[in-house]
C-alpha cells in the first residue's frame, strides 16, 4: 500500500461507514452546539433573595432598593426574623437571606460594630449550587458598596472621616465571568479528542482484526504513514472548524494568537490520531474498541487541569494525566486563544505533545505494520 492509497482509503471508510461518520464529523459538530446549550444565559439571573432589615433606614431601603435593580437577584419579600427567612429557603421559596442589622449605617460610617455583634451586612446562601450562591453574593456586595458610596460618601467627607480604598475587579480573560466561557473552551479539546480517538479506534481495530485472520496483509510503512497523516488531517478541520467557526458562533473567548494555534493543532491532532491507532489494534472489533473507549471521557476531563489544576494533583496522578493528548492540547489551546499567550509560552506542552506523537506512532506502527502479527494456523 502506498502513501496515497493509506490516505484516501481512510476517507474512503469515513465516507462509506456511517458509524465513523456519525463520530468524526457528526458528533463533531453536534457536540458544539449542545455542549454549550444548557450554559447560554452564562450566569444565573433574578435569583430570589429574602430581606431581613431589622433597621428600616432610609440607608437599608435604599440598599434594598439598588438590590432590587441587579440583574443577578431579585427581592422575593422581607422576613421579620432570620428564622421566618430560613424556612422560606428550606422551602426554596429563595436562595439567599440578606441580614441588615440594627446600627448598620453607624457601623458603616464609624466602623464600630453593631447590635447584631459583627456589626456588617449578613448573607447566607443555599451552597448546593455554587454558581448561584457566588452570584447572589457578588450582587449583594455591589449594591452594598453603591449604596454606601452614595449615601454615606459625602457625609464621611463632612466629618474629615477617611473613606476605605476601594478594590475595583476586572476580569482579564473570562470578562463576563460566565460558566460556559469558563468550562467550554476546556472541553473543546476533550471532545475533539475523544472524536477523534473513537473513530480512529474503530478504523484501527477493523484493520488489526482482518490482519490477525489473514483477510489483509498488514500495512506497508507508507500505508501506515499515509492513514495516520489522513486521520491527523480530519482532527486538524475538526480543531479549526471549532476554534474558528464554533467559537465565533457561541461567542466564547477566542483569536488570542491564531498563528501559533495553527502550529499546535496539528501537533495535537496527530498524537490523538496516533493513541488511536495504538489502542485500535488491541481490540478485535470496532465495537468493542468503541464500549471500553466511551467511559474515558469523563475521566479525562478531570485530568486535564482544567476542573482541578495539574499542580495541585499527586505527582503520579499528573503524570498519568499527561499520557492523554488532551492534557497537553487543553493548557495550549486554552493559553493560545483566550489569553494570547506566545509560542514560547506553550513550548512545555507542545513539546510534549511531540513526544506523545512520536512514542504512540512508533507503537502503531509496529502494530499495524506486521511486525506485531501472525498469521494464525
Amino acid at each position: 500500500m502506498t502513501f496515497a492509497q493509506g490516505f484516501v482509503s481512510v476517507f474512503r471508510a469515513v465516507l462509506s461507514t456511517f458509524a465513523l461518520a456519525s463520530i468524526v464529523v457528526l458528533a463533531v459538530v453536534l457536540y458544539g452546539f449542545y455542549y454549550p446549550a444548557p450554559y447560554a444565559h452564562q450566569t444565573a439571573r433574578q435569583l430570589p433573595v429574602v430581606v431581613v432589615d431589622e433597621e428600616r433606614s432610609t440607608l437599608t431601603r435604599a440598599l434594598v432598593r439598588k438590590l432590587s435593580d441587579m440583574r443577578e437577584v431579585r427581592v422575593a419579600g422581607e422576613a421579620l426574623s432570620i428564622h421566618e427567612a430560613e424556612q422560606r429557603v428550606r422551602r426554596r421559596e429563595a436562595d439567599g437571606i440578606l441580614l441588615l442589622p440594627r446600627g448598620l449605617t453607624r457601623s458603616l460610617l464609624t466602623g464600630a460594630p453593631g447590635s447584631a455583634g459583627g456589626g456588617g451586612i449578613g448573607i447566607w446562601v443555599n451552597g448546593t449550587y455554587l454558581i448561584r450562591a457566588k452570584d447572589i453574593g457578588g450582587a449583594i456586595q455591589a449594591a452594598a458598596l453603591a449604596v454606601a458610596a452614595e449615601r454615606l460618601g459625602p457625609l464621611a467627607q463632612g466629618l474629615h472621616l477617611r473613606a476605605p480604598v476601594a478594590v475595583v475587579e476586572r476580569p482579564l480573560f473570562n470578562t463576563r465571568e460566565g460558566y460556559a466561557d469558563y468550562v467550554f473552551p476546556a472541553v473543546a479539546a476533550i471532545i475533539l479528542q475523544q472524536t477523534l480517538l473513537f473513530g480512529t479506534a474503530m478504523l484501527a481495530a477493523g484493520m488489526a482484526a482482518e490482519m490477525r485472520e489473514g483477510r489483509a496483509p498488514p500495512l506497508s510503512p507508507q500505508g501506515f504513514l499515509g492513514t495516520w497523516c489522513a486521520l491527523s488531517l480530519i482532527g486538524c478541520l475538526a480543531a479549526l472548524f471549532y476554534f474558528g467557526w464554533i467559537f465565533w458562533y457561541q461567542d466564547v473567548p477566542r483569536a488570542g494568537n491564531p498563528a501559533a494555534l495553527l502550529m499546535a493543532v496539528p501537533l495535537f491532532a496527530a498524537a490523538v490520531s496516533a493513541l488511536g491507532l495504538l489502542l485500535g489494534s488491541l481490540f478485535d472489533s470496532a465495537d468493542r474498541a468503541l464500549q471500553v473507549l466511551i467511559p474515558s471521557s469523563i475521566i479525562l476531563f478531570f485530568l486535564a487541569g482544567a476542573a482541578w489544576p495539574l499542580s495541585a494533583m499527586p505527582r503520579w496522578v499528573a503524570g498519568l494525566a499527561h499520557l492523554s493528548p488532551a492534557t497537553s492540547g487543553a493548557q495550549a489551546f486554552l493559553r493560545l486563544n483566550e489569553m494570547g499567550a506566545s509560542l514560547g509560552q506553550v513550548l512545555p506542552q507542545l513539546a510534549g505533545l511531540v513526544v506523545l506523537s512520536l512514542v504512540y506512532g512508533a507503537m502503531a506502527a509496529w502494530r499495524l505494520t506486521g511486525t506485531a502479527y501472525h498469521r494464525r494456523s
